[in-house]
């Protein structure tokens, strides 16, 4: 077979439900990556792992593999499998969120792609692990563990990518519904209809939706309510591998708050409070929050953690094309549409009447404290009392994304492709107000719909701006193949220009963000800018980023099956906006006011892969050296995000993972990660303090991870068994106890920890059913093991910082049926 009937092969492979590894990616880097090596494909898997046969250290899971987790989980816990990656998962079930790391970069610097478009926050690049497509639909999830690609759209990516793809729809007509049952009152249904070929040209499509609820795992306070409706229509074009998709996806996600409790042995009771303790025993995660009493109908003001709303909307369109122009030339155009409103925080204590700034009365948000200028909050008849009120942080995203591509094949042995990437988003920032109801909830998940107004009809918000957050990417990527292709080289740059547009109509009064806000009062902000001639008021900053980024790699064919490969990359961070808008306290020009400096990686990967048959490994070792390592910590009980640069960090570490299927019916894989980090510098916290950070680790990071999965199956019966143990994480970055007035409430590290999870398939075929009808079981932490969750590490050795509690064992059983 020639080079040029191989590729198109390969493209008739893409089309298939289960997709190829570089499908994971924006169609212009798929269409790139078409690496043939002694007539191995990139597909080639073992068990569902994949191991793309580029110059990166990737990894990959297909849809066998994803199908065999519980119905509806988040596909970031399932990637908890690979190398390198470390997640903790809020709940059983997927749709609380959890933690996310790859080689100890932490979610905000994890590019996390679908469809080749990046999902991270365009604020704070946070993740958001509940709000991912459904399982169902996903054709494969792919893993670059210490780099991105030359065309990524992101400006959070400093290592490592996250990159799925919704699977194409089938060519013949296919209905699929399933239910679920589990632990925690879990129920979940599933439906997804394909079209098949509806149109001479090729046409198919599908849609799904899906439904689930559960109860909160620790307290009966709160619940989780999830619903999802995807489409797609696919048309191919031709015979070589063009084709126009779109897409459309919703997700709603009503939630509370739990499970995150302070990282102390000291105090009494198991609880959110910071008072409460993490517990020590398995019966103490189920912890009591209090229950809401009210009387003559006015609302308890319950101020629990577990109380608060954690809601979003999400909703997108993705359009991925692919177009043949000539024998040599082909172009790639991807679009995309987001938006999302979502919220989370907590309560204040606002009051009925006003405040004094300047000898004037006036109702505003100053500090923490909601004044409303003589509103009846609470129907008693009058305007003098405190009343508690749901307080969260509102964002609301409209986001434009644009990804273009031009290849240019030179020969069979030498291509190039240039493109043009735009990311292009306007978030909202609020804090709207609303009152708490007689059950201690929220009356409304989301405030800013229908919000608290103050006595001269204004909103009143905790917080008020206005960002835009833009990139303008140009790239350009070589990739050639010598010695009969045994050897591939490729050579990129990608050159960013991002651009931060801030609006804060606010005042700003300290440097670590605390405001007072008007609700956009012009005759308050008066009143306000003669009484605080020193505070910054509302105003409009731009903020601007750029730089060259090279990236480069090889692959050499040692002798098949062998191959060695080594890469180079550089990354970068713009800072998120919470920390700029942390500037605006300091006056234009001075040098509180000057842009936070980007962090940059530098990023290497040198490793073997074998690939033959039945068996299949990778190792890599790794080395990233970080300039301006900007960390972050949430503080839960003030609502807010503290910010701490640790200068230059250098990071390495080794990867590794084996598959083998000895024979048909059992398939074996075991996967494993070292990881050490060291911060070169002390940190200079404040004027008066520094903390002793040199040649210490990185709070929050595993130093390992290793695991694997087993998997039999005979005939009607599949039963599969995986585990991983994760292990020590430190909690600060000095390393040290946590010590508070004077007592050790804490050690220095979050113990390491193993969780084992099963599943089994029975199939219904030998009762006359078809085969695509069968029951599944599936249980997570089969052993009901007590571990601590998902934190952010901090600094500081005494200050609290809140961690999950572990997702205790779930069972829970599907029923699938197909025709």
């Amino acid at each position: 077979m020639g080079i040029v009937s191989f590729k198109r092969a390969l493209w008739g492979c893409s089309l298939c439900i289960v997709a190829s590894p570089a499908s994971a990616q924006s169609t212009s880097t798929r269409d790139f990556d078409e690496i043939v090596i002694t007539g191995k494909t990139a597909d080639a898997g073992v068990g569902g792992v994949v191991l793309p046969a580029t110059s990166k250290a990737k990894v990959a899971l297909d849809a066998t593999f994803i199908q065999h987790e519980t119905p509806g989980q988040s596909i970031n816990d399932t990637i908890n499998m690979l190398p390198g990656v470390s997640f903790q998962n809020n709940d059983p079930y997927g749709s609380a969120g959890g933690t996310l790391s790859i080689r100890g970069f932490d979610g905000s610097r994890v590019s996390q792609m679908w469809d080749g478009f990046p999902l991270n926050d365009t604020g704070n690049y946070a993740i958001y692990s509940n709000q991912q497509l459904d399982p169902e639909l996903i054709g494969q999830v792919t893993v670059s563990l210490g780099s991105t690609d030359v065309d990524s759209p992101s400006a959070s990516a400093t290592g490592s990518t996250v990159n799925y793809t919704t699977r194409i729809p089938s060519e013949d007509f296919h209905v699929n519904v399933a239910g679920s049952a589990g632990d925690y009152d879990f129920m979940r249904v599933f439906g997804v209809v394909d079209t098949g070929v509806f149109t001479k040209f090729g046409t198919r499509a599908f849609i799904s939706a899906s439904k689930s609820t559960n109860d909160v795992v620790f307290t009966d306070a709160g619940k989780i309510d999830k619903t999802q409706i995807n489409a797609k229509i696919y048309q191919p074009i031709g015979s070589n591998g063009d084709f126009i998709s779109l897409a459309g996806h919703y997700n709603r996600n009503i939630n509370n708050f739990f499970g995150s409790v302070p990282l102390s042995n000291t105090g009494v009771n198991v609880g959110t409070g910071s008072g409460n303790r993490f517990p020590q025993t398995k019966d103490e995660r189920f912890y009591d929050v209090g229950n809401c009493v009210s009387s003559a109908g006015v609302a308890c003001g319950l101020t629990a953690y577990d109380y608060r709303y954690n809601p979003s909307k999400t909703a997108n369109l993705r359009l991925n094309s692919r177009f043949t122009l000539s024998d040599k030339l082909t172009a790639t155009v991807d679009a995309a549409y987001s938006h999302t409103l979502a919220n989370g925080g907590g309560t204040a204590t606002a009051q009925e009447g006003s405040t004094t700034i300047g000898g004037q009365s006036v109702a505003g948000y100053v500090g923490s404290t909601p004044y409303f200028g003589g509103v009846d909050l609470n129907g008693d008849g009058d305007t003098r009392d405190a009343v508690i009120v749901s307080a969260p942080s509102t964002t609301e995203t409209n986001r434009y994304l644009l990804n273009l591509g031009l290849r240019y094949d030179f020969s069979d042995t030498q291509t190039v492709r240039v493109g043009y990437s735009l990311d292009y988003g306007r978030h909202r920032q609020t804090g709207e107000l609303t009152t708490i109801n007689a059950n201690g909830l929220a009356t409304t998940p989301f405030p800013s719909t229908d919000a608290l107004l103050d006595a001269t009809g204004t909103a009143l918000q905790k917080r008020d701006r206005f960002s835009k957050a833009i990139l303008n990417q140009g790239f350009g990527e070589y990739r050639g193949r010598f010695f009969d292709s045994k050897l591939t080289v490729t050579g990129g740059v990608r050159v960013p220009f991002f651009k931060r547009d801030l609006t804060n109509y606010c005042f700003t009064t300290s440097a670590s963000g605390a405001l007072i806000c008007s609700g956009q009062n012009a005759a308050t902000d008066a009143i306000i800018a003669a009484a605080y001639p020193n505070y910054q008021g509302p105003q409009n900053r731009v903020f601007d980023y750029s730089r060259v980024l090279p990236s480069a790699g090889v692959v050499y064919q040692i002798a098949a099956p062998f191959a060695i490969f080594g890469n180079y990359s550089k990354g970068m961070q713009v800072p998120g906006t919470d920390n700029l808008y942390n500037a605006f306290y300091y006056a234009p020009g001075t040098t509180g006011a000057k842009a936070a400096s980007p962090e940059t990686t530098d990023n290497f990967d040198l490793g073997l892969r074998y690939q033959q048959g039945r068996f299949q490994a990778q190792a890599s070792g790794w080395y990233t050296v970080f300039h301006d390592r900007l960390a972050s910590s949430y503080d839960l009980e003030t609502n807010t995000t503290i910010y701490r640069n640790l200068g230059t960090v250098h990071k390495y570490g080794v990867d590794g993972s084996i598959s083998y299927r000895p024979v048909d019916q059992l398939t074996l894989y075991a996967f494993g990660s070292y990881l050490k980090s060291k911060i070169l510098d002390d940190v200079q916290a404040t004027a008066t303090t520094t903390y002793l950070t040199a040649g210490k680790r990185e709070a929050g990071a595993p130093n390992y991870t290793f695991g694997g999965r087993a998997e039999g199956d005979a005939g009607p019966v599949r039963i599969g068994i995986e585990a991983k143990r994760t292990g020590a994480r430190y909690v600060n970055d000095q390393n040290l106890p946590v010590v508070i007035g004077g007592v050790q409430v804490y050690g220095a590290k979050a113990p390491a920890y193993t969780l084992v999870n099963l599943d089994a398939r029975v199939s219904l075929k030998p009762l006359g059913l078809n085969d695509q009808t069968f029951l599944q079981l599936n249980v997570t932490n089969l052993f009901d093991k007590l571990y601590v969750g998902g934190f952010s590490g901090t600094s500081a050795t005494n200050a609290l910082t809140y961690a999950q509690i572990g997702a205790p064992r779930a069972v829970s059983a599907t029923f699938n049926m197909g025709f």
